[in-house]
């Protein structure tokens, strides 16, 4: 009879450490889910970064008398790639905010550049630039989705228990303002 205890109990013993180390990995598994989500905003906010003072050169071109307008985007696009690189999702939002507005401003200005407008660079770099907007919105929802996840888990039980021995952490959601959630209707603007 004490053999049975006693291997009832080992086998207890094994089946609550299998379980904790399906646990363990499961929210690894989900920590790299959402480091990789933000990787991929990461590789977009570049992009977009690196176009940005192509777009600027451009309408300098032709916007002699809009300076205030161009180093308004110039302060945003260094905002957020200060934000970025620190890995703050708050001041990336705030900054993100601030360079969309910026871009907006341009883009209504250059409404009264009619050669601006009709400049295939210009036209090039708006197209770029406005597909990375997309892609950005799209790669923010994967990354709140996957940080939802990330959160929702480390707070249920039984994983709470993982999560805390092991110091799993919740992460920030990637949130805009009301008005940045609404897409820049870029052809509406130079239509």
């Amino acid at each position: 009879m004490l053999d049975i205890v006693v291997y009832l109990s080992l086998a207890g013993v094994i089946i609550a450490a299998a379980y904790g180390v399906m646990l363990y990995n499961r929210l690894v598994d989900i920590k790299h889910s959402v480091s990789q989500a933000w990787s991929n905003i990461d590789v977009l906010l570049k992009q977009r970064h690196d176009e940005l003072p192509k777009l600027v050169e451009t309408c300098k071109q032709f916007m002699g008398y809009e300076q205030e307008t161009l180093k308004q985007v110039i302060a945003a696009r260094s905002q957020v790639a200060s934000a970025r690189e620190a890995g703050n999702i708050g001041a990336l939002g705030a900054a993100e905010n601030s360079l969309r507005l910026g871009l907006g401003n341009l883009f209504a200005v250059a409404e009264d550049y009619p050669e601006l407008k009709a400049s295939e660079k210009f036209q090039h770099l708006q197209a770029r630039i406005s597909g990375l907007e997309n892609s950005i919105a799209d790669r923010r929802e994967y990354y709140n989705e996957a940080v939802k996840i990330n959160n929702v888990r480390i707070e249920q039980f039984p994983d709470v228990i993982i999560a805390n021995w092991f110091k799993f952490r919740p992460r920030d959601l990637l949130e805009f303002s009301a008005a940045d959630k609404q897409d820049v209707n870029i052809g509406k603007l130079f239509g």
